[in-house]
């Protein structure tokens, strides 16, 4: 005499749902923390291509010069005369300047702009470019 079992057994499934709203959040979540890692508020300037190994510091101090000579220090503007004690409240010992300047930026501005920066205990500059 055969027994009949009391339940039918079914087969396992895998339920993809559940999957698909995991995949989302962590699609969203690294949208999120890579748009967070964008500095939105910078300065645009064109940057001259070349190759340099990269920076290790987090927050160097920034001094740009743009298209149209004007001077921003740490993405605020100021006037070529206001560099000097600009930097020299800013800089913190140790830390380096960069120098980020369009390509078409006049010469004269920019070495101006670093030598006001030497004169206020700027002692390393790096120059930003972009990567080829």
């Amino acid at each position: 005499m055969k027994f009949r079992r009391s339940r039918a057994s079914k087969r396992g499934r895998i339920e993809i749902i559940p999957m698909i709203d995991v995949m989302f959040f962590l699609l969203a979540t690294f949208m999120l923390a890579s748009l967070a890692m964008q500095r939105l508020d910078a300065v645009k300037v064109d940057l001259p291509s070349g190759q340099a190994q990269q920076m290790s510091e987090d927050q160097p101090l920034t001094l740009a010069v743009d298209r149209a000579n004007a001077v921003f220090l740490d993405r605020q503007p100021v006037r070529l005369d206001q560099v000097e004690a600009g930097v020299r409240r800013l800089l913190k010992p140790d830390r380096n300047v960069v120098i980020a300047a369009d390509a078409a930026a006049a010469h004269g501005t920019v070495v101006q702009a670093m030598l006001a920066a030497r004169r206020a205990g700027a002692a390393h500059f790096l120059m930003a470019i972009d990567r080829e």
